[in-house]
């Protein structure tokens, strides 16, 4: 094992170019899956470096860098649209995790049930990755490519999370269906926006579910509904593929995420 700690992103990204490393930001996934036995995996340890820290609103983008922490996130001054991705920081573990985790963290962990995907696909959210060949930004939708699978190449680092900001009045809402309240992996979880024109009818609107699925995605159908006034039914949801395990069952699971689309839905109209 090799454990690296740079303070600066130009030796963090150098470092990679001598082989693959495992970057380490909260380290709440990383620490509990290796328990049992010593990491074998270079360490790239990110937290010495500054400039992956904080949160920024630009104009018509916030960026959240790679450090920032759930508990970053509910302390920040954020607009409506944001709401949906406080309250997924609200049920990100206990608040020891939500101290030491990262969004960033929980996106490049692309866990099917990682709270943070579903809300970050609602906001049309992209990622910035850096490496030896420059900077460039890809799409949510597209970084997450299946269980535990990403677009980041071996020797990028993703440095931020950047979110576009409606100028027109706009609101998110995450909901997540678990065994209870608090510490618990979800069953299913909605995640869903609305960009309202100038009239006050909605311009714009967003639906993910995650939990249902390899991976978290957006309903188009569903929100092509949501766009013409109708409800959302079963048949919006066709393309989530939920599976049977411990926490529930495919047929439940599709009955729940139908009841969570409404439910969210209905609030984001209400």
């Amino acid at each position: 094992m090799a454990y690296l700690r740079p303070d600066r992103l130009e030796d963090a990204i150098a470092a990679l170019a001598h082989g693959p490393a495992v970057p380490l930001a909260g380290g709440t996934d990383f620490y509990p899956a290796r328990v049992a036995h010593m990491p074998v995996e270079r360490v790239l340890d990110l937290s010495g470096i500054a400039s992956l820290r904080g949160i920024v609103r630009n104009g018509a983008l916030l960026r959240i860098g790679a450090l920032a922490t759930w508990s970053d996130l509910l302390r920040a001054d954020l607009p409506p649209i944001l709401d949906g991705l406080k309250l997924a920081a609200r049920e990100v573990g206990g608040r020891q995790v939500q101290n030491a985790g990262t969004l960033a963290g929980n996106l490049c962990n692309a866990s099917p049930a990682a709270d943070g995907i579903p809300v970050l696909l609602a906001l049309d959210a992209q990622v910035e990755l850096a490496g030896p060949r420059g900077t460039r930004r890809v799409a949510v939708d597209d970084f997450v490519l299946g269980n535990r699978r990403t677009a980041r190449a071996e020797d990028e680092l993703l440095t931020a999370i950047l979110v576009p900001l409606p100028q027109e009045p706009a609101r998110s809402i995450f909901l997540k269906l678990g065994a209870r309240r608090y510490l618990v992996i979800s069953i299913v979880m909605v995640a869903a926006s609305i960009v309202r024109d100038a009239s006050g009818g909605i311009a714009r609107a967003r639906i993910a579910v995650g939990a249902a699925g390899p991976r978290a995605q957006r309903l188009p159908a569903a929100e092509a509904a949501m766009l013409r006034g109708e409800p959302v039914v079963a048949e919006h949801l066709a393309p989530l593929a939920p599976i049977s395990d411990v926490r529930g069952t495919e047929a439940y699971r599709r009955d729940a995420a139908l009841t969570l689309v409404r439910r969210a839905v209905g609030a984001l109209l209400a």
